[in-house]
C-alpha cells in the first residue's frame, strides 16, 4: 500500500528524509553526481530561498511498507504565471523507484494540489530558478551528469511520467565540444576583432571574484534582458539574481567568466565553470571535513569545461555580437587547456543558438525533456 506524506519544512528530520531519497536510489551510480546536501535543504527553507518571497511550493514523499520509495515537489511560480498570463503548476524533485503505483500516487497528489489553487496545467521537471536543471534525461544516459547544472535519472523515469498523462513540452539539448576538433572559421574571429576595434562591443575579463561581484547587478539586468524571449523566462527579482550569482561565484574561476559590453552596459555573457563532478562524487553530498579541499584541487586538474549560460541581447545578434561570443568561447576552451566542453541545456526553442553551435562543431549528446499535462 502506498501512502503520501506531506513534508513539514520546519521539521529537520522530515526535510532530511526528503533530501536523502536520491542518495539511496543512485548510490554508487557512475553517472550520477550527488549535490551537496546542505544546498538541497536550502530549497525547502521558506525563510532563505528567494522563490518563497513571491511563490509557493510543497514537498511530498511516497511510502510503501514503511519505506520511502519516491518524492516530488509541487510549485506555483506566481511571477512566471503573472508574466505569461498562465495558470501553471510545476513539479520538481521527482525521484522514484520503478514503481508505477508510487509514481502515480505522487503525481495525483500534485494534480490535486494544483486544482485546489485553480491551476489548469502541470509542467516539469522545472525548479525554482535558472540554475535548476530542466527536464528529465531521455538521451545520453551513458554520459556523466555535468555537476548539478542538469539532472540525471534512470531511463524508466520517462515511462513513469508518460504513464501519468504527460506529453512533451520542450527539449533541452546539451552539446559536446572536443578542443582538438573545435575550430571556428577565421571570418568569425575577424568579425569579433572588427567590432572591438570599432568600439561597438568590448570584452570585460576578470582576475578576481571581487571584480566579478562589482558587475553583479549589471549581469543580472543583462540576464533579464537577454532571455526575455526564452521559453522558461520570467523576470528575476533582485534577491533571486543575488542568489544565482552567489551560487555561481562559489564554483567560478573568474578567468572563465566573460562579459560583453556596449558603452559599459552588459549586453552579453559567457559563463564557464571547471567541471568538478568527480570531486562531488567523492564528497557524496558532504563538503566537510575534506571535500572542500578536494573540490578546489579538482577545479585545477579537470580537463572538462561546463559552459552554462551564454547569451547576448537580441539587438546585437546581427551586429557582431554572436561572432564575439563564439570567438571568446573558443579562446576560453583553448587558453585554459581544456580538452572537453559541455554547452549545457540549450532549449530547442532557441533555434538560432542551436543552429550556430552545431555549425561551429558542437555535437548534441544529451537531451532533457520537460513534460506538460493539462488538468
Amino acid at each position: 500500500m502506498i501512502t503520501i506524506e506531506k513534508i513539514n519544512t520546519n521539521n529537520k528530520s522530515q526535510v532530511h528524509r526528503f533530501v536523502s531519497i536520491p542518495y539511496r536510489l543512485y548510490a554508487n551510480h557512475p553517472q550520477w553526481v550527488p549535490p551537496i546536501i546542505s544546498d538541497v535543504k536550502l530549497y525547502l527553507n521558506r525563510n532563505k530561498h528567494p522563490f518563497f518571497e513571491h511563490s509557493d511550493a510543497d514537498f511530498f514523499i511516497a511510502v510503501k511498507d514503511g519505506k520511502d520509495v519516491g518524492r516530488i515537489s509541487a510549485l506555483e511560480n506566481k511571477r512566471f504565471n503573472n508574466y505569461h498570463h498562465k495558470k501553471q503548476a510545476q513539479f520538481y524533485f521527482f525521484d522514484c523507484e520503478n514503481d508505477i503505483e508510487a509514481a502515480s500516487a505522487l503525481f495525483n497528489c500534485v494534480f490535486e494540489w494544483s486544482k485546489l489553487r485553480g491551476l489548469d496545467r502541470v509542467l516539469g521537471p522545472k525548479g525554482m530558478g535558472p540554475l535548476d536543471g530542466y527536464g528529465i534525461l531521455v538521451e545520453g544516459f551513458e554520459h556523466r551528469q555535468m555537476m548539478t547544472m542538469m539532472n540525471y535519472n534512470f531511463p524508466y523515469y520517462s515511462q513513469l511520467i508518460e504513464a501519468n498523462g504527460f506529453v512533451k513540452e520542450v527539449d533541452f539539448v546539451s552539446c559536446y565540444i572536443n578542443a582538438n576538433t573545435f575550430q571556428l572559421p577565421e571570418r568569425i574571429h575577424s568579425i569579433a576583432e572588427r567590432v572591438q576595434k570599432r568600439g561597438t562591443l568590448s570584452i570585460q575579463r576578470f582576475k578576481k571574484k571581487s571584480e566579478l561581484r562589482a558587475w553583479a547587478k549589471r549581469i543580472g539586468q543583462a540576464y533579464n534582458d537577454a532571455f526575455v524571449n526564452n521559453w522558461e523566462y520570467y523576470p528575476l527579482t533582485d534577491n533571486e539574481i543575488k542568489f544565482v550569482l552567489d551560487n555561481i561565484l562559489l564554483l567560478a574561476d573568474p578567468k572563465l567568466i566573460k562579459i560583453i559590453t556596449a558603452d559599459q552596459k552588459v549586453v552579453g555573457f559567457l559563463f564557464g565553470f571547471p567541471d568538478v563532478s568527480a570531486a562531488l562524487q567523492r564528497a557524496r553530498g558532504k563538503l566537510l571535513p575534506f571535500g572542500i579541499f578536494d573540490l578546489l584541487l579538482e577545479m585545477r586538474r579537470t580537463n572538462w569545461l561546463a559552459l552554462n549560460g551564454a547569451g547576448i541581447l537580441p539587438e546585437y545578434h546581427g551586429r557582431g555580437g554572436n561572432a564575439l561570443l563564439y570567438s571568446e568561447m573558443e579562446k576560453t576552451i583553448r587558453s585554459f587547456h581544456f580538452v572537453h566542453a559541455d554547452l549545457t541545456q540549450i532549449a530547442e526553442t532557441a533555434e538560432q543558438m542551436r543552429h550556430d553551435l552545431i555549425n561551429i562543431g558542437g555535437k548534441p549528446y544529451k537531451n532533457h525533456r520537460v513534460y506538460v499535462k493539462i488538468l
